[in-house]
């Protein structure tokens, strides 16, 4: 029985979406599970509503904010010498794909060396990838996109990812920096199982430095990003009937040297008890008590070379910028 379900939205663009997709928690359900028991904790997946979206769209705009805006500037310089690295014709797949806006780059890249592409986005949202892929063909007539609605964990272990030429796959964003390291190691032996011998992975990360700068990046001076973490306390309460004041809470990030993260917190400036009505909690609060939002990990370029080397990969080529801020990997399958 098919697992997926294939649309063709145009000519040169196909969109396949799981017919029966795995059982994910709800909302109501992760916070009961967070807020349900010491220490607290909420997912950050779910900053991402409207306004948490357009909030970080800002906070990408933000001078503290280095990571966009210096991938994005390493892509634009070394596009062409990572597309180079491989032989023609190539293929792009890209794990958890978004707004694609940087992608383009690389598809500009590789359409100097070759007459087609065929691109194949993956991503949990299918409004995301239509919004993004409708925009990419209009602007190029000689780009096909087959993408895939789906969490790229299911995609890669069920092996539904069909490709015919070299693919170069690309995990960006500081993405990897998002998942525990056992995580960041399960999906990197993923992608290794799915790629062939001589196929490139393309991966951004952030790397280790001064905590000053990498906390400043997470607690800029505006208080954008204080707001964009209260809007999880927000969400509570305009989906699941909760009553968090929003300005009984502070937002903290710290710099852990010896895990290498940055851990985000919401921190109750006082004494309380807040009831969320639609998860059934009435969750208590001692001054100074903290619900932990998100942990991103930071890497040397040994230790992501390391981790990929374990993997069944090689390092081919590593990009940073003059800072030394950030960085883009390129790995080759080499098994």
């Amino acid at each position: 029985m098919a697992s997926t379900t294939q649309t063709e939205i145009s000519e040169r663009f196909a969109l396949s979406r799981d017919l029966h997709p795995e059982r994910v928690a709800t909302f109501a359900q992760d916070v009961r599970a967070g807020l349900g028991a010491r220490p607290y904790a909420l997912s950050p997946k779910y900053f991402y509503d409207d306004l948490g979206s357009s909030l970080f769209e800002a906070i990408c705009r933000l001078p503290e904010y280095y990571l966009t805006r210096v991938e994005r500037d390493l892509l634009a310089t070394y596009g062409r010498a990572i597309v180079a690295a491989f032989r023609e014709p190539l293929e792009l797949v890209e794990l958890g794909s978004g707004s694609a806006l940087k992608t383009k780059l690389i598809i500009e890249a590789i359409l100097e060396r070759q007459p087609q592409l065929t691109y194949h986005p993956i991503d949990i949202s299918p409004d995301a990838l239509v919004e993004s892929s409708l925009a990419l063909i209009a602007a190029n007539d000689r780009l096909r996109v087959s993408a895939h609605a789906s969490d790229y964990y299911t995609l890669l272990r069920e092996r539904r990812l069909t490709t015919r030429d070299r693919v170069l796959a690309l995990y960006l964003g500081s993405n990897i920096g998002n998942f525990q390291p056992a995580e960041s190691r399960a999906l990197l032996e993923l992608v290794s199982a799915t790629l062939q011998p001589g196929d490139g992975l393309l991966v951004g990360y952030d790397l280790k430095k001064d905590a000053q700068i990498l906390e400043a990046a997470y607690s800029d001076a505006t208080g954008v990003t204080a707001a964009f973490n209260k809007n999880l306390l927000g969400r509570i309460n305009r989906e699941l009937d909760g009553d968090f004041d929003l300005d009984a809470f502070r937002f903290r990030a710290t710099y852990d040297m010896r895990r290498g993260a940055v851990d985000s917190f919401l921190v109750s400036e006082r004494r309380q008890t807040v009831r969320i009505g639609g998860a059934g909690l009435h969750v208590p609060f001692s001054v100074g008590e903290t619900i932990h939002t998100e942990s991103s990990f930071k890497f040397s370029r040994e230790e992501i070379v390391a981790l990929a080397r374990r993997c069944g990969f090689a390092e081919s080529k590593t990009f940073t910028d003059a800072g030394a801020r950030y960085a883009l990997t390129l790995f080759t399958v080499e098994r």
